[in-house]
């Protein structure tokens, strides 16, 4: 079998339906076959930084591994910042780069290239994916692309990459054994029912207990466990950023989104708990805070996680369980459940949530209130399937606010923290949902980092409603500039400027409306909603000084 049928064979095989890419001459083989055989769909984008950024949300909506393809060189380059946001978030992937031929290949001669385009992707990505692999044989083809999948899913996901040299690409396969890769084992720790004993016997006594939850309990397909646990044990839960989505918001458990941004209340009672329970979150600086001392002064902490590298890692004496966290819920849920008696704590938190909301933060700022702004989308926005936020103030005051539905995901790129990528991971969380509605929220200086993918939009006609949070400079290093350099607004307001969205998107094909006062805030969202097939952008001014808070400073 051909190399170029054998790859398009196997993804279809692995139930992938869809790839996304950027042609060129070095995937020119690989291309034509997919597009020969007809049996996954090709979505064509305009930057490989957006096919990645689509990937990384067409896996996590779907929780399989999504493909891009691209080639040599700067195609190859261009995926790095994508991959990286699904090696840091947990996300399978895999990545095909093609290569230049072998024999224009400088191997271990001390040049700096042979080949037109010739770069060493390989070796460049290695620190951010699960593997990367550089096929030197047709014959490596199929136990490499097994061994790939199989690590992309396995224990905690993460991305691959697999890079062909052109002429390996149109040779024939001899050997077709696939080996049995299964891939990397996670075994659950043998230590599951001490752990579950000390965190019932803790739990019984507890005064404020609380749970964490991460994306980790998305990742494992565990959200429905993780409902029924904190409904049996009556725990209240507070999330993580990439956690939003785990637990709707107005569920009766639901306390808030933590971190430095994250809502007071919540993060009052992330610090004044008596017993933590975290589930597949990292307890990064952003949860915790530089001061990790104080975070973990009088409580106890009980951590779940399938990367053993991630327990006691900043935080030290957690009793840790190294296990899937969905096998974990599931152990935990089969026990005889006790009723903790969590009401005077649960009113000391809302007493803390009256005494400053959201909504209150920003006090009597000049026009739009984005926290406002952000649950009165929420409220109008129910068929959308998906929320994707960008990165900055926008992503903050949707975190804050936005309320999530039950049956809707909220994604955004956390540990990369990649601006541009709203709008190309609309995309693929579009693709993903079968072409339900999909919410982009973005700031204009993230639109204008990955603008071009509005053609792709309007050519597969995608009914994303884009929202552009437009404070007319990048605020949240504007904010940075006024809390350490005198409000010295170089690159953030000085030389710093945006078009008019409006027109742009007009430009493509695609409706849009702009507005920048209260009054005109609900008839924008009806135009955003007018038409629920179609694509929209609607594009809300707001003060230049509008910031972000709550806050926690550096140090």
């Amino acid at each position: 079998m051909k190399v170029t049928t054998f790859i398009a064979q196997f993804l279809t095989n692995k139930g992938i339906k869809l790839i996304f890419e950027l042609q060129g001459g070095m995937i020119t083989r690989i291309i034509d076959e997919f597009h020969r055989l007809g049996e996954i769909t090709i979505a064509s984008m305009h930057h490989e930084q957006a096919a990645a950024f689509a990937v990384d949300a067409y896996s996590r909506i779907t929780n399989k591994p999504g493909v891009a393809i691209a080639t040599s060189g700067p195609g190859a380059t261009n995926l790095i910042t994508g991959i990286g946001s699904c090696y840091y978030d947990s996300v399978p992937a895999i990545f095909i780069t093609g290569q230049v031929n072998l024999s224009e290949q400088k191997g271990d001669r001390s040049v700096r290239q042979i080949g037109f385009q010739e770069t060493d992707i390989t070796s460049i990505v290695q620190p951010i994916t699960k593997a990367s692999y550089a096929i030197k044989d047709a014959d490596e083809i199929p136990v490499v692309f097994e061994k790939a999948y199989q690590l992309a899913i396995h224990g905690r996901p993460g991305p691959v990459l697999i890079d062909i040299p052109m002429d390996i690409q149109n040779t024939e396969i001899n050997n077709m054994r696939l080996n049995d890769h299964r891939g990397d084992v996670f075994p659950k720790s043998g230590r599951t029912h001490i752990f579950l004993d000390q965190l019932i016997a803790e739990l019984k006594y507890a005064k404020a207990p609380l749970v964490l939850a991460g994306r980790g309990i998305q990742t494992a397909g565990a959200t429905s466990s993780f409902l029924k646990f904190i409904e049996k044990y009556n725990l209240p839960a507070v999330t993580s950023l990439l956690g939003l989505d785990v637990i709707p918001y107005n569920h009766p458990n639901r306390i808030g989104f933590i971190g430095t941004y994250g809502n007071r209340w919540a993060n009052f009672a992330l610090g004044t708990c008596d017993v933590l329970l975290v589930l597949g979150s990292r307890l990064d600086l952003r949860q915790t805070g530089s001061d990790v001392k104080f975070f973990k002064k009088g409580k106890k902490i009980f951590h779940v996680d399938i990367e053993p590298s991630e327990l006691n890692n900043r935080i030290k004496n957690c009793i840790i369980l190294e296990a899937d966290v969905k096998v974990f819920l599931n152990e935990i849920n089969l026990l005889s459940g006790i009723k903790i008696k969590v009401n005077n704590w649960r009113q000391v938190i809302r007493g803390k949530y009256l005494e400053r909301k959201d909504i209150d933060e920003l006090g009597f700022i000049k026009g739009i209130n984005p926290n406002i702004f952000i649950h009165q989308l929420a409220h109008v926005s129910k068929l959308a399937k998906v929320i994707i936020a960008d990165v900055g103030n926008n992503q903050m005051w949707v975190a804050q606010s936005y309320e999530v539905g039950k049956n809707q995901r909220f994604i955004t790129s956390g540990g990369m923290g990649a601006m541009g990528y709203s709008l190309a991971a609309a995309i693929g969380a579009c693709f993903a949902s079968e072409n339900l509605p999909v919410i982009a929220i973005t700031g204009d200086g993230g639109m204008q980092i990955n603008i071009q993918e509005l053609q792709t939009i309007r050519r597969n006609n995608l009914p994303i409603k884009i929202v552009i949070l437009n404070n007319h400079c990048l605020g949240m290093i504007r904010q940075f500039q006024d809390s350490y350099f005198d409000s010295c607004y170089q690159s953030t307001v000085w030389g710093y400027d945006a078009p008019d969205f409006e027109t742009v998107a007009i430009a493509y094909g695609i409706d849009a409306y702009s507005i920048s006062t209260i009054e005109e805030i609900e008839d924008g969202l009806k135009m955003l909603w007018k038409k629920p097939d179609q694509p929209f952008l609607l594009n809300v001014s707001l003060d230049v000084h509008t910031n972000v808070y709550p806050k926690i400073a550096f140090g």
